[in-house]
């Protein structure tokens, strides 16, 4: 059988993987890491012959793309804000909506608070609290996962990055886990917020993250309730609770806040223009 070319191996590829959005970027990402170039690198080398070996390699990955596995995993990783992150499959990819998370803390601090103490609660991969490290060296960043093998990715990428001595990690449920008597400035969750009937928790790639981290009982608001009810207990007077939620859930979110005395609640539309974050200032 003749060899193969990089650029007619990328094509036959595309032309399998018909259930992705994207199907000539996965092949391209994928063949990039087998060959072990940057996808930049692959299509530098459009006309050259495929190496022995790097075929049945790719292969593998493909035959797992075709299954719906996320691009993500079989990378390991992923990008968000300014960072690339290493993901495994104990932790929830992160996405670009969350970025308006940090985005929101940013702009609710300014750029003058130099001396913030910051909490991420079901910290996963470590996207929040390693973005506000990023941006704000100076910030006390406390983040928290159930999970021991989440946390262990996290911790992984802040040593990484060279953050881990700015993010403290803690292993617990929420607000729990953090040290007593602290007192934080922001409260930043991306919590459980999917109803377990919810048909796309079968969708997509969903069926390969971790179920923990999505699905959320009393049609999904039981994790957002409990945050926001454990939170006044952390935060300082005049602190900010910060959560991400699905696109239905912002009238709950802010009903839940404003039970909770919380001042100046408010929704975030994201880029799509779909409810994502609910604040809310303690009183």
């Amino acid at each position: 059988m003749a060899t193969l070319s990089v650029g007619q191996l990328l094509r036959q590829t595309a032309a399998r993987l018909t259930q992705s959005s994207s199907p000539q970027l996965d092949a391209e990402l994928l063949l990039a890491k087998v060959m072990g170039v940057s996808r930049s690198g692959v299509l530098a080398r459009l006309r050259d012959p495929v190496q022995p070996g790097i075929q049945e390699a790719y292969e593998e990955l493909i035959a797992r793309r075709e299954l719906g596995e996320p691009v993500a995993y079989l990378l390991g990783r992923q990008g968000f804000w300014s960072l690339e992150l290493d993901v495994t499959p104990d932790v929830l990819i992160p996405r670009p909506e969350t970025e308006l998370l940090v985005e929101s803390c940013l702009q609710i601090a300014g750029p003058d608070a130099a001396d913030f103490t910051v909490a991420d609660l079901g910290t996963g991969s470590g996207a929040i609290a390693l973005a506000l490290a990023v941006e704000r060296p100076a910030w006390q960043v406390y983040a928290t996962d159930r999970s021991e093998t989440a946390l262990a990715v996290a911790a992984a990428n802040a040593r990484r990055l060279s953050l881990s001595d700015r993010i403290e990690f803690r292993q617990g449920d929420w607000c729990a886990a953090l040290p007593d008597g602290l007192e934080l400035d922001i409260l930043v969750s991306n919590p459980p917020y999917i109803d377990p009937e919810d048909p796309h928790l079968s969708q997509g790639a969903l069926p390969f993250e971790p179920l923990s981290a999505l699905r959320s009982d009393e049609y999904g608001l039981r994790d957002i309730r409990l945050i926001v009810q454990q939170s006044l207990a952390v935060l300082k007077p005049a602190g900010w609770l910060l959560l991400e939620h699905g696109y239905n859930q912002g009238a709950a979110a802010r009903q839940l806040m404003e039970q909770h005395k919380f001042n100046q609640v408010r929704t975030v539309k994201d880029l799509a223009g779909l409810d994502r974050v609910t604040l809310g200032c303690r009183s």
